[in-house]
Protein backbone atom coordinates (compact mmCIF):
# COMPACT_ATOMS: atom_id res chain seq x y z
CA UNK A 1 0.00 0.00 0.00
CA UNK A 2 1.11 3.25 -1.17
CA UNK A 3 -1.38 5.69 0.06
CA UNK A 4 -0.85 7.75 3.72
CA UNK A 5 -3.16 6.40 6.21
CA UNK A 6 -5.75 9.20 7.07
CA UNK A 7 -9.01 9.35 9.20
CA UNK A 8 -11.02 10.54 6.21
CA UNK A 9 -13.55 12.98 5.95
CA UNK A 10 -16.16 12.21 2.94
CA UNK A 11 -20.19 11.68 2.36
CA UNK A 12 -20.99 9.09 1.99
CA UNK A 13 -24.40 8.77 0.88
CA UNK A 14 -19.26 10.23 -23.89
CA UNK A 15 -15.67 9.55 -25.66
CA UNK A 16 -12.67 11.73 -24.92
CA UNK A 17 -9.28 11.66 -26.15
CA UNK A 18 -7.35 8.46 -25.28
CA UNK A 19 -5.10 5.98 -27.07
CA UNK A 20 -7.01 2.72 -27.80
CA UNK A 21 -7.98 -0.02 -25.60
CA UNK A 22 -6.78 -2.97 -25.51
CA UNK A 23 -7.54 -6.72 -23.64
CA UNK A 24 -5.59 -7.68 -20.41
CA UNK A 25 -2.35 -9.51 -20.97
CA UNK A 26 -2.10 -13.17 -19.93
CA UNK A 27 -1.10 -13.52 -16.41
CA UNK A 28 2.21 -14.54 -16.14
CA UNK A 29 5.58 -12.47 -15.19
CA UNK A 30 7.80 -11.51 -18.20
CA UNK A 31 10.95 -10.76 -18.35
CA UNK A 32 11.61 -9.51 -14.33
CA UNK A 33 14.50 -7.31 -13.42
CA UNK A 34 16.75 -9.13 -10.45
CA UNK A 35 17.02 -7.22 -6.74
CA UNK A 36 17.14 -4.20 -5.39
CA UNK A 37 21.06 -3.71 -5.53
CA UNK A 38 20.40 -3.22 -9.18
CA UNK A 39 17.57 -0.76 -8.46
CA UNK A 40 18.17 3.31 -9.38
CA UNK A 41 16.21 5.62 -6.32
CA UNK A 42 13.55 8.35 -7.35
CA UNK A 43 15.27 11.81 -7.34
CA UNK A 44 13.24 14.76 -6.16
CA UNK A 45 11.69 16.71 -9.57
CA UNK A 46 10.97 19.92 -9.95
CA UNK A 47 7.42 18.91 -10.74
CA UNK A 48 4.98 19.12 -14.00
CA UNK A 49 1.98 20.84 -14.43
CA UNK A 50 -0.38 18.27 -14.68
CA UNK A 51 0.74 16.27 -11.36
CA UNK A 52 -0.35 16.88 -7.91
CA UNK A 53 -1.57 15.76 -4.45
CA UNK A 54 -4.81 15.13 -3.30
CA UNK A 55 -5.93 16.23 0.32
CA UNK A 56 -8.86 14.73 1.98
CA UNK A 57 -9.27 16.83 5.08
CA UNK A 58 -8.61 20.64 3.88
CA UNK A 59 -5.34 23.08 2.03
CA UNK A 60 -2.88 23.30 3.63
CA UNK A 61 -2.61 19.80 5.00
CA UNK A 62 -1.24 16.34 5.19
CA UNK A 63 -1.70 15.06 1.61
CA UNK A 64 -2.56 11.85 1.24
CA UNK A 65 -2.50 10.52 -2.39
CA UNK A 66 -1.20 11.47 -5.75
CA UNK A 67 -3.47 12.12 -8.92
CA UNK A 68 -3.24 13.63 -12.33
CA UNK A 69 -4.89 15.50 -15.16
CA UNK A 70 -6.26 13.62 -18.13
CA UNK A 71 -7.06 15.07 -21.07
CA UNK A 72 -10.82 15.35 -21.57
CA UNK A 73 -13.33 17.14 -23.54
CA UNK A 74 -14.80 18.34 -20.06
CA UNK A 75 -11.50 19.78 -19.18
CA UNK A 76 -11.91 18.63 -15.49
CA UNK A 77 -10.98 14.95 -14.44
CA UNK A 78 -8.28 13.59 -12.44
CA UNK A 79 -6.72 10.15 -13.03
CA UNK A 80 -6.12 8.53 -9.28
CA UNK A 81 -5.90 4.73 -7.61
CA UNK A 82 -9.21 3.24 -6.39
CA UNK A 83 -7.58 2.68 -3.23
CA UNK A 84 -6.66 6.12 -2.38
CA UNK A 85 -10.48 6.90 -2.57
CA UNK A 86 -12.93 6.11 0.05
CA UNK A 87 -17.18 7.56 0.38
CA UNK A 88 -17.75 9.80 -2.43
CA UNK A 89 -14.40 11.96 -2.53
CA UNK A 90 -16.83 14.89 -2.96
CA UNK A 91 -14.92 17.98 -0.84
CA UNK A 92 -11.43 16.57 -1.58
CA UNK A 93 -8.68 19.40 -2.66
CA UNK A 94 -6.12 18.34 -5.42
CA UNK A 95 -3.49 20.98 -5.97
CA UNK A 96 -1.19 20.23 -8.78
CA UNK A 97 2.50 20.66 -9.03
CA UNK A 98 2.12 21.39 -5.23
CA UNK A 99 5.47 22.99 -3.53
CA UNK A 100 5.46 22.88 0.27
CA UNK A 101 9.11 24.76 -0.17
CA UNK A 102 7.44 27.74 -1.60
CA UNK A 103 5.34 29.99 1.02
CA UNK A 104 4.22 32.35 -1.80
CA UNK A 105 3.05 29.56 -4.31
CA UNK A 106 2.60 26.47 -2.84
CA UNK A 107 -0.37 25.89 -5.51
CA UNK A 108 1.02 27.63 -8.59
CA UNK A 109 -2.23 26.01 -10.82
CA UNK A 110 -4.72 26.68 -7.81
CA UNK A 111 -7.07 24.58 -5.50
CA UNK A 112 -9.46 22.24 -7.11
CA UNK A 113 -12.40 20.74 -5.66
CA UNK A 114 -13.33 17.46 -6.21
CA UNK A 115 -17.42 16.96 -7.02
CA UNK A 116 -17.61 13.22 -8.19
CA UNK A 117 -16.05 9.87 -7.94
CA UNK A 118 -15.98 7.13 -10.51
CA UNK A 119 -14.61 4.00 -9.83
CA UNK A 120 -15.22 -0.07 -12.24
CA UNK A 121 -17.86 -2.08 -11.41
CA UNK A 122 -14.87 -4.55 -10.29
CA UNK A 123 -13.47 -2.52 -7.80
CA UNK A 124 -16.71 -1.68 -6.29
CA UNK A 125 -18.02 -4.41 -5.50
CA UNK A 126 -15.57 -6.98 -4.44
CA UNK A 127 -12.18 -4.58 -4.44
CA UNK A 128 -10.36 -6.53 -7.95
CA UNK A 129 -6.78 -5.13 -7.48
CA UNK A 130 -6.82 -5.40 -11.66
CA UNK A 131 -9.37 -2.48 -10.78
CA UNK A 132 -7.14 -0.13 -9.09
CA UNK A 133 -8.16 2.98 -10.15
CA UNK A 134 -10.50 6.12 -9.76
CA UNK A 135 -11.51 9.14 -12.00
CA UNK A 136 -12.14 12.63 -10.20
CA UNK A 137 -14.21 14.94 -11.34
CA UNK A 138 -13.27 18.64 -9.81
CA UNK A 139 -15.83 21.62 -10.43
CA UNK A 140 -14.70 24.53 -12.11
CA UNK A 141 -13.22 28.47 -10.94
CA UNK A 142 -14.55 31.71 -12.47
CA UNK A 143 -11.38 33.71 -13.53
CA UNK A 144 -12.99 36.83 -14.30
CA UNK A 145 -15.61 36.74 -16.79
CA UNK A 146 -15.34 33.17 -17.72
CA UNK A 147 -15.24 29.49 -16.01
CA UNK A 148 -11.99 28.08 -16.00
CA UNK A 149 -11.49 23.98 -15.49
CA UNK A 150 -8.47 22.47 -14.32
CA UNK A 151 -7.17 21.43 -17.60
CA UNK A 152 -7.34 24.88 -19.13
CA UNK A 153 -4.30 25.73 -16.94
CA UNK A 154 -2.31 22.49 -16.60
CA UNK A 155 -2.92 20.50 -19.58
CA UNK A 156 -3.43 16.81 -19.29
CA UNK A 157 -2.33 13.74 -20.05
CA UNK A 158 -3.96 11.03 -22.70
CA UNK A 159 -5.33 7.99 -20.61
CA UNK A 160 -3.77 4.77 -22.87
CA UNK A 161 -3.35 1.46 -22.39
CA UNK A 162 -1.14 -0.51 -20.20
CA UNK A 163 2.67 -0.45 -21.23
CA UNK A 164 3.99 -3.51 -22.71
CA UNK A 165 7.02 -4.92 -21.15
CA UNK A 166 10.28 -2.98 -22.20
CA UNK A 167 8.01 0.51 -22.40
CA UNK A 168 10.02 3.21 -20.69
CA UNK A 169 7.57 5.30 -18.17
CA UNK A 170 8.56 7.89 -16.33
CA UNK A 171 6.54 8.37 -12.58
CA UNK A 172 5.93 11.34 -10.80
CA UNK A 173 4.60 11.23 -7.40
CA UNK A 174 4.19 12.89 -3.93
CA UNK A 175 5.35 10.96 -0.94
CA UNK A 176 3.66 11.48 2.05
CA UNK A 177 3.92 14.71 4.03
CA UNK A 178 7.21 15.47 0.92
CA UNK A 179 7.32 18.99 -0.20
CA UNK A 180 8.44 18.26 -3.31
CA UNK A 181 7.26 15.21 -6.05
CA UNK A 182 10.16 12.27 -6.97
CA UNK A 183 10.30 11.11 -9.97
CA UNK A 184 11.86 8.49 -12.32
CA UNK A 185 12.43 6.96 -15.38
CA UNK A 186 12.77 3.03 -16.26
CA UNK A 187 11.56 0.59 -17.69
CA UNK A 188 8.32 -1.68 -16.93
CA UNK A 189 7.71 -5.50 -17.21
CA UNK A 190 5.08 -7.43 -15.87
CA UNK A 191 4.62 -9.57 -12.75
CA UNK A 192 1.15 -11.91 -12.89
CA UNK A 193 -0.90 -9.61 -15.24
CA UNK A 194 0.65 -6.15 -13.57
CA UNK A 195 3.07 -3.91 -15.18
CA UNK A 196 5.62 -3.05 -12.83
CA UNK A 197 8.73 -1.09 -12.52
CA UNK A 198 11.80 -1.40 -10.20
CA UNK A 199 12.98 1.87 -8.47
CA UNK A 200 13.21 2.90 -4.58
CA UNK A 201 11.23 5.66 -3.10
CA UNK A 202 7.79 5.23 -3.54
CA UNK A 203 6.44 5.11 -0.32
CA UNK A 204 3.13 6.32 1.16
CA UNK A 205 1.68 9.07 -0.62
CA UNK A 206 2.79 8.00 -3.97
CA UNK A 207 -0.28 5.87 -4.83
CA UNK A 208 -2.62 6.68 -7.78
CA UNK A 209 0.64 8.62 -9.36
CA UNK A 210 1.01 8.72 -13.29
CA UNK A 211 3.03 6.27 -15.20
CA UNK A 212 3.48 8.29 -18.34
CA UNK A 213 5.38 7.86 -21.47
CA UNK A 214 5.99 9.44 -24.92
CA UNK A 215 3.47 10.18 -27.30
CA UNK A 216 5.39 9.57 -31.07
CA UNK A 217 5.19 12.77 -32.75
CA UNK A 218 3.73 14.71 -29.62
CA UNK A 219 4.05 16.59 -26.91
CA UNK A 220 1.54 15.72 -24.66
CA UNK A 221 1.67 12.71 -22.49
CA UNK A 222 0.25 9.30 -22.17
CA UNK A 223 -0.86 8.13 -19.06
CA UNK A 224 0.07 3.76 -19.10
CA UNK A 225 -1.15 3.21 -14.94
CA UNK A 226 -0.95 4.49 -11.88
CA UNK A 227 0.70 3.17 -8.35
CA UNK A 228 -1.70 0.83 -7.17
CA UNK A 229 -2.94 -2.99 -8.45
CA UNK A 230 -1.12 -5.84 -6.70
CA UNK A 231 -0.39 -4.93 -3.51
CA UNK A 232 -2.41 -1.77 -4.21
CA UNK A 233 0.96 -0.35 -5.39
CA UNK A 234 3.38 -2.97 -3.81
CA UNK A 235 5.02 -4.14 -0.36
CA UNK A 236 8.32 -2.12 -0.94
CA UNK A 237 9.51 1.06 -2.02
CA UNK A 238 11.23 -0.43 -4.89
CA UNK A 239 8.65 -2.11 -6.41
CA UNK A 240 6.01 -0.44 -7.65
CA UNK A 241 2.89 -1.84 -9.62
CA UNK A 242 -0.39 -0.76 -11.28
CA UNK A 243 -3.53 -1.97 -12.77
CA UNK A 244 -3.58 -2.93 -16.35
CA UNK A 245 -5.22 -0.68 -18.33
CA UNK A 246 -7.78 -2.13 -20.48
CA UNK A 247 -11.64 -1.20 -21.84
CA UNK A 248 -12.57 -0.91 -19.00
CA UNK A 249 -10.42 1.89 -17.77
CA UNK A 250 -12.24 3.77 -20.86
CA UNK A 251 -15.63 2.69 -19.75
CA UNK A 252 -15.12 4.29 -16.45
CA UNK A 253 -13.58 7.58 -18.04
CA UNK A 254 -16.49 7.90 -20.55
CA UNK A 255 -18.93 7.82 -17.77
CA UNK A 256 -17.40 10.70 -15.87
CA UNK A 257 -17.20 12.78 -19.47
CA UNK A 258 -21.22 11.94 -19.96
CA UNK A 259 -21.50 12.91 -16.12
CA UNK A 260 -23.17 9.55 -15.54
CA UNK A 261 -24.25 8.64 -11.68
CA UNK A 262 -21.14 8.70 -9.75
CA UNK A 263 -20.22 6.06 -7.11
CA UNK A 264 -19.53 5.76 -3.52
CA UNK A 265 -16.71 3.58 -2.81
CA UNK A 266 -16.34 1.53 0.29
CA UNK A 267 -12.22 1.63 2.13
CA UNK A 268 -10.20 -0.89 0.14
CA UNK A 269 -8.85 -2.78 3.15
CA UNK A 270 -5.83 -4.94 3.72
CA UNK A 271 -3.49 -4.88 0.91
CA UNK A 272 -2.30 -8.60 1.49
CA UNK A 273 1.36 -7.40 2.48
Amino acid sequence: MKRVIATIAAGLGAAGTVLGAATAPASAASSVPSARATTPTATTSPGVPTVGTLFTDGFPGRHSCTASVIASPTHDLLLTAGHCVSGTAAGWLFVPAYDGTSALRPAPYGVWKVERAYVAPRWKSVHDTQYDYAILQVAGQRHGWRTVQVQDLTGGNVLSTAPQPGTEITDVAYNGGASRPVSCTVPTYLTDGYPAFNCDGYVGGSSGSPWLSAIPGSQLKAVRGVIGGLHQGGCYSYTSYSSSFTSEVFAVYNRAVSGSAPDTVTPAGSDGC
